[in-house]
């Protein structure tokens, strides 16, 4: 699997086919079916770049994208970090500027109580930081427990995630937008996943770099996505097609609804097209 820059397309109507990773291109076993590997096999040899499009920072990707063989580009970390997959390398990063997110999560605590934090720290091998009360969800990503979270601001970072006792996840993604949307961005990115980002940034920011280094535009763009996170992206590219397992705000601004992850979703979508081209 890889995003080389592209030939020129024989028919295929996109230069380039962006993937959001969980809950769109894996299946809930953290794999890639047969069939939708395929047919980004087809869509590649039919001239698309293929690129992933995470909120997982490098370091939660990297594993990946090595056992699925991708040695192209992959945007992370919700649009701050462009990587090469194949050559290991960090080409851009964008971090988040820590006494801006101090105040804002003060903003946000003001408002609805006492927060837990995660962080995620910048480079290669940035460490996923677990502040106090921080529930982190099973599965086999590393991570690093603090027992006091002003660790979290001793070194560069990418985002921080925050958890709410009572609140659900839009709910408390609403009112940190409202109370803090002027210093940071916010979003909602999955199953208690809220983040806080660098004033600006989006998957589509990140998304637009990535495209430059290959040569397309966001007319040559067809998406898949499943999260808010994954709104801006569908606003840059082409045509935006959420899964059936997406969050009702992502299919209200879809120009598609296709099958879920789990029922290769966006393998019946490269068909169709494979075989109209």
């Amino acid at each position: 699997m890889s995003a080389a820059a592209p030939a020129p397309a024989a028919g295929f109507p996109y230069k380039l086919v962006a993937t959001d990773l969980d809950g769109t291109l894996l299946g809930e076993d953290h794999t890639v079916s047969a069939r939708t590997r395929e047919a980004l096999t087809a869509a590649t040899a039919a001239g698309a770049a293929h690129i992933i499009v995470t909120g997982r920072a490098v370091p939660w990707t990297r594993g990946i994208l090595d056992d699925l063989g991708y040695d192209g580009l992959a945007v992370c970390g919700q649009g701050a970090q462009v990587y090469h997959a194949g050559e290991h390398r960090l080409l851009t990063s964008v971090t988040l500027d820590r006494q801006v997110a101090v105040v804002a999560l003060s903003k946000i605590e003001a408002e609805v109580g006492p927060l837990a934090l995660a962080a995620s720290r910048d480079g290669l091998d940035g460490d996923v930081l677990i502040g106090p009360g921080y529930q982190v969800q099973d599965g086999p990503l590393p991570s690093l427990r603090l027992d006091d979270r002003a660790e979290m601001w001793t070194q560069p970072i990418n985002k921080v995630y925050i958890q709410h006792p009572e609140l659900s996840d839009d709910a408390l993604a609403k009112v940190a937008r409202e109370t803090a949307g002027g210093m940071v961005a916010v979003v909602m990115a999955g199953p208690g996943v809220v983040e806080i980002l660098p004033l600006g940034l989006s998957k589509a920011t990140g998304l637009s770099l990535a495209a430059r280094r290959l040569g397309v535009t966001a007319a040559d763009t067809i998406a898949f996505g499943d999260m808010p996170n994954d709104i801006p992206m569908f606003g840059w590219a082409r045509h935006g097609v959420a899964m059936a397992n997406a969050h009702e705000a992502l299919k209200a601004v879809a120009d598609e609804v296709t099958a879920s992850n789990e029922d290769d979703g966006i393998a019946v979508v490269l068909e169709k097209l494979l075989q109209q081209s």
